[in-house]
């Protein structure tokens, strides 16, 4: 479909006009494509060549709407790092309408009424981050967000110490309500008809199986409940921090939302923190899932105008069991093992291998790899020459090869589940960082080359064998900041 053949539907005006802000992007000057990601082109219909036409950088600059667009900020509110923020919002991203069920939004279109100190910009560097790592989790199965494409620019906004050039990132979701959203809703003036409308809308676009349901907005809290538990364990079993789980970057349709300093963690740390503003480790590794029970916790409080905080409450209990189970099994696949033979024996061999692990000082994702294409218990060698100390990981393959022989796993079974659960390719901070340098001098081959090895993680890429092998020790678990 032609990018004029689009036409976009924009349902989010029947709420009061005190909760969103209609507005018109403001403009990048000279904007260039970086990169057009023809995966999300197919989930709205549009041909990968209308990308690169005028018209599409208009489009991604805000200077052409498509039919039936009329551009909107969202307001919320927040929990961040803990503490209540009343009033948030859409600071930078302008919502454009929906098509074939994905909203789009552009982030880095300028101010809004909800930028706050903000310049409503987004740099070029932050904006390469979001569009290959929402890629890049969709193929290994997490939930997320995804990205149509990128642009740069010749307008700059300061940024820490130096200018950077801006950048517009459009973003996709089935949703872009917030918990947060909640929050702000449940302190208007009208807030059991204000969380009324909102739960109906969310039910429609996330849950709509709920629409006819008795309970329907308690069935809705459950269902997100079950999902973010998923989410948590899944998260956790590839290694990854958000590094900014407050409640307005938690999504209500149990997605991977707000990009900012995230990681795939490199050498395996339980406690490691991947944002150096985080001083207190709130979100480090270890404490996502207690994090996420904790935001569920916040959106009981805000729905108990119109859902009954104490069934809210009670289902909430439910959420680390949920989440353990997803990780015992996920993990065990990662380890070769059916999950439904002895489950207890897994628990105790994953235990005892993240204690492993930590202590070797190895690449976490990369150790699982060497593991799937391991021939025999005689030569372990292809696996621990990769860590630093290997006492206990030596050790841990005792156990390993004990559990293995108790429930009858050839290698060859093994290899069947780890080469669909233990990609070549993890996408590294420091190896985005390096497309970042050369994206600043105009030369976006990597970030393209990238995204086809965030989208193809369990192929080969000859060309970059290196990005397969350990994070550099200099670039390993680095913290980043969370400007942008």
């Amino acid at each position: 479909m032609k990018l004029n053949e689009l036409k976009l539907d924009v349902d989010y005006f029947e709420f009061d006009e005190k909760l969103y802000q209609k507005l018109q992007a403001t403009p990048l000057i000279n904007p260039n494509l970086v990169s057009y990601n023809k995966k999300a082109c197919d989930l709205i219909g549009l041909d990968y060549d209308e990308c690169k036409s005028s018209e599409f950088l208009k489009f991604m600059n805000g200077e052409k709407l498509l039919q039936g667009s009329v551009p909107y900020s969202m307001a919320y509110a927040g929990h961040q790092f803990g503490y209540f923020v009343p009033k948030l919002g859409d600071g930078r991203a302008i919502n454009l309408g929906s098509i074939n069920g994905w909203h789009l939004q552009t982030k880095g279109s300028g101010l809004t009424n909800y930028s706050r100190q903000g310049d409503g910009r987004a740099v070029l560097r932050s904006s390469i981050r979001e569009y290959l790592m929402s890629e890049a989790m969709h193929a290994l199965d997490i939930p997320t967000t995804r990205a149509l494409a990128i642009i740069d620019s010749d307008t700059y906004a300061h940024r820490e110490w130096t200018e950077e050039s801006c950048a517009i990132v459009m973003r996709m979701s089935p949703s872009w309500i917030r918990i947060g959203t909640f929050e702000y809703f449940a302190k208007t003036k009208n807030a059991k008809e204000n969380l009324t409308q909102l739960a109906n809308y969310v039910i429609k676009q996330s849950y709509p199986h709920l629409e006819d349901d008795d309970n329907k907005f308690e069935k809705m809290y459950y269902s997100l409940v079950d999902k973010t538990a998923e989410l948590m364990a899944k998260w956790q079993v590839y290694g990854f921090q958000h590094g900014v789980m407050n409640t307005d970057n938690f999504s209500m349709a149990g997605l991977t939302i707000d990009y900012g300093p995230y990681a795939f963690m490199d050498y395996f740390e339980k406690h490691c923190v991947c944002n150096h503003t985080d001083v207190e480790g709130r979100y480090s590794y270890n404490n996502q899932p207690f994090v996420a029970r904790w935001n569920l916790e916040v959106l009981a409080n805000a729905m108990k105008e119109i859902a009954s905080q104490e069934k809210l409450l009670d289902y909430l209990n439910t959420f680390f069991p949920q989440h353990e189970n997803v990780y015992l099994n996920l993990m065990s696949k990662r380890l070769g093992l059916d999950p439904d033979k002895s489950s207890n024996t897994n628990l105790d061999l994953i235990i005892e291998l993240l204690g492993a692990l930590e202590s070797a000082k190895i690449d976490y994702n990369l150790f699982f790899y060497k593991l799937t294409n391991l021939k025999s218990f005689n030569d372990i060698s292809s696996v621990i020459d990769n860590a630093i100390f290997t006492e206990q990981l030596r050790a841990w393959f005792n156990s390993y090869k004990k559990s293995c022989e108790e429930q009858n796993s050839s290698f060859e079974d093994r290899f069947k589940i780890m080469k669909k659960a233990n990609p070549k390719y993890i996408l590294k901070n420091y190896m985005i960082e390096e497309a970042i340098v050369l994206a600043h001098e105009q030369d976006f081959s990597l970030v393209n080359d990238l995204l086809d090895i965030a989208q193809n993680p369990f192929d080969e890429h000859r060309k970059y064998e290196k990005y397969a092998g350990s994070t550099p020790q200099e670039h390993s678990n680095l913290k980043l900041s969370c400007s942008s």
